[in-house]
């Protein structure tokens, strides 16, 4: 079994994340327009995140060679004040099943909480539906489509506000 341990994206990171992205798409058959399959910017993420670091973040899953197998990232999202959104969570089959899903998500609900934002809000699609599992047992909850989505094909909308424990 693979040890894995999270820190942040590098360059070097980059088309490792976008190809992981483009198979999981592929695979649920949300290769089209209007998803992150096609976004100009899944190439370069690391430029994205690095580009505000005070406001995002894009945490990796890696292996004992520092490997990416997945990762989750934390940016602003404007349709909603104060708001945060979790994007890009992704796994490689040989770390599902593990918890890490969850693990990432509370690291970026950290970051979110740290970098000052109030909720957290995250888009997704009826076909994914173990990913969907995790957000409501997270305490996600539905919201209608907000009009600042920019995933158009996305058809499943959740929010969650960020508290202090």
């Amino acid at each position: 079994m693979l040890n894995i341990h999270i820190r942040e994206l590098k360059s070097s990171d980059d088309l490792k994340i976008a190809e992981l992205i483009r198979s999981t798409l592929r695979e649920f058959h949300l290769d089209l327009p209007g998803t992150v399959y096609y976004d100009s910017g899944l190439d370069r993420l690391s430029s994205f995140y690095d580009a505000l670091p005070a406001q995002r973040k894009y945490f990796v899953a890696a292996d004992e060679n520092d490997e990416a197998h997945g990762g989750v990232g934390i940016a602003e999202f404007s349709g909603i004040t104060h708001c945060a959104e979790l994007q890009k969570l992704y796994l490689m089959d040989d770390v599902k099943g593990r918890g890490l899903g969850k693990q990432l998500v509370h690291i970026a609900e950290e970051f979110a909480k740290h970098a000052g934002y109030q909720f957290l809000y995250l888009e997704t699609h009826t076909n994914l539906t173990i990913a969907i599992r995790l957000y409501e047992a997270l305490g996600f909850r539905e919201i209608e489509k907000p009009d600042a989505v920019v995933h158009s094909t996305m058809n499943r909308f959740y929010i969650k506000e960020l508290t202090w424990k």
